[in-house]
């Protein structure tokens, strides 16, 4: 805990730099004045560090902690690498490099869909590579970036061959142990109907081995009476053994190939944005002691009104990024922008394709949504 609260505060010193680069890497600087770029950083700091929603995740046994000051981190030297190509370059640009990709391969280790964060920055460098015009340099810089980050995924590599006889550089999307398997029917059928955290609790963290309440299904989950039928059969079937069978994971992928078929635009779009809507806007009490259903006011009012405090705050931080990226969208560093706004719209694209929606998995955009709310909130 005492580790990760001192990285939770290196991240808002990260977040502070991440909004002067983003200052005075562009043509910005010499319009606001030094003074007003040094109170955006204050602000992008007492911003990340008053931020609950990243606090709650210090004292937790879990990975956000490292992996949001690791993300920030590495974006900042990717931009300032990227900055610096432009001109003369040297040891300094190719260090920076080195320094991104030990910091995106460590991100890639605590948890694996950081490997998008490689996939941005790289494909930063592989259009600098096919349209810039120091293409030497951009594959030198794509080289020792690569180069750094298998540093830390070839000796897990390795080290899982060796130990479990298998081909294994990132741990394994699900989280199984090698030969358990993994309920893809199952988890398919969740996603034709899935899009808020509460199901989440409520059905699929119960698969398997704890029952599944039929109740808790949204009418959404049943495009007919026939089909209503047929699932909650399967559901009974399955709370009697409370053990997720070859035979059941084939009827519930029985089940969402029939749904998909019949409303295949409610699968592919519909749902994947509901599902991001809400991990995005939703109060993120998860890691409080605050029942999940918030909206029932009249069975704990006192949680409610917390919940609807933290989705006032979490709702200020969004409105405050949005309205600082729409003041200096065209005057900030072009790669600053482009890297972070890339950065956030493809991770918010692959939450939308998870059958489970955590807030949590928002986070790592957090960062960038900090430092744009700091520029929102300064007078320009």
């Amino acid at each position: 805990m005492l580790t990760q609260m001192f990285v939770d505060l290196a991240t808002c010193f990260v977040i502070a730099i991440l909004v002067l680069r983003i200052l005075r890497c562009g043509t910005l600087l010499d319009g606001v004045g030094q003074e007003r770029a040094e109170r955006a950083a204050m602000s992008g700091f007492l911003l990340a560090g008053f931020c609950p929603f990243t606090a709650n995740y210090v004292a937790a046994p879990l990975s956000e902690t490292w992996s949001i000051f690791l993300t920030a981190l590495a974006l900042l030297l990717a931009i300032r690498a990227l900055e610096c190509m432009p001109g003369e370059g040297g040891r300094g640009e190719m260090s920076a490099w080195l320094l991104c990709g030990a910091i995106a391969g460590a991100a890639i280790m605590f948890r694996p869909d950081n490997g998008l964060l490689a996939a941005v920055i790289g494909g930063s460098l592989l259009l600098r590579l096919v349209r810039g015009p120091q293409q030497a340099r951009a594959l030198r810089a794509g080289l020792i970036f690569a180069l750094a980050i298998l540093a830390f995924i070839v000796p897990w590599t390795i080290r899982n061959w060796r130990t479990m006889h298998r081909f294994e550089p990132l741990a394994p999307r699900y989280a199984n142990d090698p030969g358990e398997p993994t309920p893809m029917g199952f988890n398919r059928w969740i996603k034709t109907w899935i899009v808020d955290f509460i199901s989440v609790q409520q059905v699929y963290w119960n698969v398997d081995g704890s029952p599944v309440d039929p109740n808790q299904l949204p009418p959404r989950a049943f495009d007919s009476a026939g089909q209503r039928q047929r699932t909650l059969k399967l559901l009974d079937d399955y709370n009697d053994s409370l053990s997720m069978t070859p035979e059941f994971d084939a009827r519930f992928a029985a089940l969402a190939e029939e749904r998909i078929r019949a409303h295949p635009l409610r699968y592919y779009i519909e749902l994947p944005l509901l599902r991001i809507a809400d991990m995005w806007l939703r109060p993120r009490t998860e890691m409080l002691p605050i029942e999940t259903d918030w909206w029932n006011y009249d069975n704990h009012d006192d949680e409610s009104r917390i919940a609807l405090g933290l989705a006032a705050i979490n709702l200020f931080y969004l409105i405050a990024a949005i309205v600082g990226w729409l003041r200096y969208r065209k005057s900030a560093s072009f790669t600053a922008l482009a890297l972070l706004l890339t950065f956030i719209l493809l991770r918010t694209v692959l939450l939308g394709t998870l059958e489970n929606p955590e807030p949590r998995y928002t986070l790592e955009c957090f960062p960038i949504v900090v430092a744009f709310a700091a520029l929102g909130i300064i007078r320009k």
